[in-house]
Parts: structure tokens; sequence; C-alpha cells
């Protein structure tokens, strides 16, 4: 099953309020959003557990706060979660006011992440 699109136009829609310099690439088996050419966060279906998930690129900062909130765990595909990254499952973001707060603990983060060196 592809990821939700749906959820992908709210992150457009939240981008495009705020005037985000944003692309969209696909990544992980779903649609990942850049911000300034860094990642920003994406969409993504589990298999297993048989769910969507928002990858949120949030910090490391601003992890363990967000581990106490409904729906958040650390992002993890190979068995070794990623420092700074979470998946929250769609009770953590169903409400506009709970992806905007997702969303903004990215934004937050966007200028002080690294982006990926360039290949080639």
């Amino acid at each position: 099953m592809p990821y939700d699109t749906y959820i992908a136009d709210r992150i457009r829609r939240f981008l495009e309020k705020h005037k985000a310099d944003f692309f969209e690439k696909t990544m992980f088996g779903g649609l990942c959003f850049m911000v300034d050419n860094k990642m920003f966060c994406g969409v993504h279906f589990d298999k297993k557990k048989e769910t969507d998930l928002l990858m949120a690129r949030i910090g490391e900062d601003a992890a363990p706060a967000m581990l106490k909130r409904k729906g958040c765990h650390p992002m993890d595909f190979t068995g070794r979660p990623m420092k700074g990254y979470m998946f929250v499952t769609p009770d953590g973001y169903d409400s506009d006011a709970e992806l905007d707060q997702v969303l903004e603990l990215c934004l937050a983060f966007n200028p002080l992440a690294k982006a990926s060196k360039k290949k080639g």
C-alpha cells in the first residue's frame, strides 16, 4: 500500500502557508519533503504495522519531549533508531493542531540541520 496522499497534501499546505522553500523526493518507500535542500519530514506506510507514519526530523534536543506525545516513537528502519528523527502514528497527527505542532518542530530544527553531501 502506498503512503497516505491526504497527509502529504496537509504537509504541502503547511509548507506553502509558511512560505518554505521545499521540494518532494521519493525515499524510504514513501515521500519526503525537503526544505532548504534538507530532509524536513515524510510520509511512509509501515507494512509490518499496517499503518501510515509521519517521519519527523526534529533534532535530538526536541526528541525527549516528543516521545511523551501520543503516537510518537523513535524512527527506526534497521533496528537502530536514527537520532533526531521520530515516527508519528496517525493518532498523533490526526488533528490540524497536532500536525502543526509536529511540523513546527521540524521547521524550527531545519536551519540547524545539516544537508546531505551531494554524490558525484
